[in-house]
């Protein structure tokens, strides 16, 4: 990583601080989640995300930020736009100027048919859990998000990642929680009702986007 890149991360945690001083107390820990993301994607991981709730919108709109272009171009390589125009002129070309390159995301309350079928037939708090067992690899890393932090649904999804070798990271609200037992970082923003949690919860995830953007598509990478 460029030392122009880490400072464009740097100064994304330093502008989020400034904007909400609230956080500036986690800032350490926001930081930490974020180099476990960081880690995982330099390693060929991806990014497992599951939520209920407001939370489970938040899963899905971390994925819109990570499978696209957020704030930057995310251009394909030459390689791989050579590979398409040679299978295929007309598509390739196309293909070529309207995919975005991206970070792989999942985020594990949109497979309906899996999650209420698994739900009918086995045990609908380990919806999440059976998801993580089958997707989840060692460089993985599972983001849990819980205003509660006490979510079992979260908690018998973040044993099975813990068993299958991911980094676990929670994001929660203020109070101790059974997620931050298991949690290699919990991020505990500094409120305790849950809408006001959610108003935190959102500025952080879109810095870690945003730094992950930085590290992974910045300028100095094409």
């Amino acid at each position: 990583m460029s030392m122009s890149s880490i400072g464009s991360q740097l100064r994304r945690h330093i502008e989020l601080l400034k904007r909400y001083p609230a956080l500036s107390p986690i800032g350490e820990d926001i930081l930490r989640a974020y180099f476990f993301m960081e880690a995982c994607y330099k390693n060929g991981g991806k990014l497992l995300i599951a939520g209920n709730g407001g939370s489970a919108a938040d899963a899905e709109h971390i994925v819109g930020e990570l499978m696209k272009s957020f704030e930057l171009p995310r251009k394909l390589s030459k390689r791989l736009i050579d590979s398409m125009i040679a299978i295929d002129a007309t598509r390739g070309n196309e293909l070529a100027v309207k995919l975005q390159d991206g970070l792989p995301a999942i985020a594990l309350q949109n497979h309906p048919a899996l999650n209420t079928a698994y739900a009918n037939d086995v045990d609908g708090l380990l919806c999440y859990a059976q998801q993580v067992h089958v997707y989840g690899q060692k460089p993985d890393v599972f983001l849990a998000i819980s205003t509660s932090g006490n979510s079992q649904n979260l908690l018998y999804a973040a044993v099975a990642a813990k068993a299958k070798n991911m980094k676990i990271i929670g994001l929660t609200g203020d109070r101790p929680s059974m997620l931050s037992q298991i949690a290699d970082v919990t991020v505990r923003v500094p409120e305790t009702v849950t809408y006001r949690i959610q108003e935190l919860h959102l500025p952080i995830y879109h810095c870690w986007c945003l730094m992950l953007e930085d590290c992974f598509f910045g300028c100095s990478k094409y």
